[in-house]
């Protein structure tokens, strides 16, 4: 806590809002999926990302390319070229940040309930 806020004197904002802004961004269907197709390989097409992920549509995907972006996660390199050529990669920063989704993911693992019985099924043991 109090590093929180020292971290809040120093810059005016809080760690919290930092966190809940990032939260916000990843936690936007299909976000997590694109950074993890993009983590295993050095750059890939925006054809090839989309067939990586069925279900996803070429608006969807190109807006959370844009957010993610924008976001320093993602790199976009347009080649001066007919047709043109984009290729996206994945940041360092984005490189960083999975490591912590893995270490979130272990910790939710270790901690995940298992599933509720129905009160019915309950009652029958």
């Amino acid at each position: 806590m109090t590093e929180e806020l020292e971290e809040q004197g120093r810059t005016g904002t809080s760690t919290t809002c930092a966190v809940v802004d990032v939260w916000e961004l990843l936690g936007r269907r299909w976000s997590l999926h694109i950074l993890k197709n993009l983590k295993t390989k050095e750059v890939i097409r925006f054809n090839e990302l989309k067939r990586s992920l069925p279900g996803i549509s070429s608006t969807v995907l190109s807006e959370r390319l844009l957010e993610l972006e924008r976001e320093g996660l993602v790199t976009k390199k347009i080649y001066p070229e007919v047709p043109p050529r984009v290729e996206y990669s994945i940041t360092p920063q984005a490189r960083e940040l999975g490591v912590i989704i893995r270490d979130l993911a272990r910790w939710a693992n270790k901690w995940k309930h298992p599933e509720i019985k129905p009160l019915a099924a309950q009652n029958k043991t």
